[in-house]
């Protein structure tokens, strides 16, 4: 069977943040992005997947043909794809198997929430909503006390301590700072990180993604459609890509070693034919600042127990580190996470870093490889990676 490259063709997002703007015109600005230099969507797009986390925000299911429609798109396949904060990053691998196949010269990979709609207690139940029902969330469990167990655990057995996350939230607030686009675009320092109150200990309110609402798209084709968008020279494609599930409790599984993110950044770069020093750029999932160190050990940017140094110039870290720049839009931390949206927003920074049109303060010089890793439920539930290169 001959397999066609799929190549990044055009993305666009939305800005992120709290709006009184809603799913739909989120997304309609995004797209609009997208192909203000190309042809219309109608003329190129063959199917559209969305990636969106929960109907309970805005009472609303049907979100691929509610937004085909938005676009123009009619008689197109379209529809939702469903895995907690990685349903992004799985429309993306849909749009891109689809391309590699043959089957569709172009495909809008889409992600949108509209978070803001229920308030932090909707939002809270909703996430709830991705732990094991009969185990989990009967003990009324929420997203940051799951992944506090595991960030206990990780101060325990390594020499992490809550100053080096508190370096990490500093470290992406600076990126975002540098990101028109962020949802906190200002800096912060490591006092006022741990001067914030606890969430679920050891994580305080500064290691904590915010409730977000945004949408992004990216619209993955063929070399011959690519070319219709920009300078008509398409540059950016595919590489890899790598998915898995793992056991849905926490108890069930590592709870310092990401092993779905590891196997999942493993086959993408494989299939990618790279390794873990080839990537320039990483935007990895962030949710809170001990999922940066945890997913730089798990695809190999630094060695076991050594990830919480990501906030660390590159001379003062351990040995075996990569030189590999991590959440360089401001990560899910200070980009903020509106959650389907999220998978497709790590691609679409990383495509610009790789294309040089990220903001200079941000822009990574020379970038030609780049990976994001994104993830549903807690931590490795559901994870998905993709290596973008040129």
């Amino acid at each position: 069977m001959t397999v066609t490259k799929p190549y990044v063709a055009a993305v666009g997002t939305s800005a992120f943040g709290r709006t009184d703007l809603t799913g739909r015109d989120l997304f309609s600005a995004a797209v609009a992005e997208a192909f203000e230099d190309g042809p219309d969507p109608a003329d190129v797009v063959d199917a559209l997947y969305v990636g969106n986390q929960s109907e309970s925000y805005e009472h609303q299911i049907m979100h691929g043909t509610l937004l085909a429609e938005w676009c123009g798109l009619r008689h197109v396949s379209a529809e939702r794809v469903e895995g907690c904060a990685a349903a992004g990053a799985l429309a993306l691998r849909h749009a891109v198997e689809d391309v590699r196949s043959g089957r569709r010269d172009a495909v809008l990979a889409c992600g949108v929430e509209k978070m803001t709609a229920g308030g932090t207690a909707g939002a809270t139940n909703a996430l709830s909503a991705a732990f094991d029902r009969a185990l989990e969330q009967r003990s009324g469990v929420t997203a940051p006390s799951q992944y506090a167990l595991l960030a206990q655990r990780y101060l325990h057995d390594t020499d992490a301590t809550e100053r080096d996350l508190a370096r990490i939230a500093v470290k992406n607030h600076a990126n975002g700072a540098a990101n028109p686009r962020a949802q906190f675009q200002r800096e912060t320092d490591v006092e006022t990180v741990l001067d914030s109150d606890y969430v679920a200990p050891p994580l305080k309110l500064f290691d904590c993604a915010p409730v977000t609402d945004g949408a992004a798209v990216v619209l993955v084709a063929s070399e011959a459609v690519a070319r219709r968008f920009g300078t008509g020279d398409p540059t950016v494609r595919v590489g890899g890509v790598g998915a898995g599930a793992n056991n849905i409790g926490v108890a069930d599984r590592d709870l310092t070693f990401v092993e779905g993110a590891h196997e999942a950044a493993t086959d993408a770069y494989d299939e990618a034919g790279v390794v873990p020093a080839d990537i320039d750029v990483a935007e990895v999932h962030d949710a809170f600042t001990s999922c940066e160190a945890m997913l730089a050990e798990a695809a190999g940017f630094a060695p076991r127990g050594r990830g919480y140094e990501s906030a660390l110039p590159p001379a003062e870290r351990s040995d075996g580190w990569t030189d590999t720049h991590l959440s360089t839009s401001g990560g899910l931390k200070a980009r903020g996470h509106p959650i389907g949206a999220t998978g497709i927003a790590q691609a679409v920074e990383v495509y610009e870093q790789l294309t040089g049109t990220a903001t200079p303060d941000r822009q990574v010089d020379g970038a030609t490889t780049g990976l994001l890793i994104n993830e549903g439920g807690v931590a490795d539930a559901v994870t998905v990676a993709h290596v973008l290169t040129t």
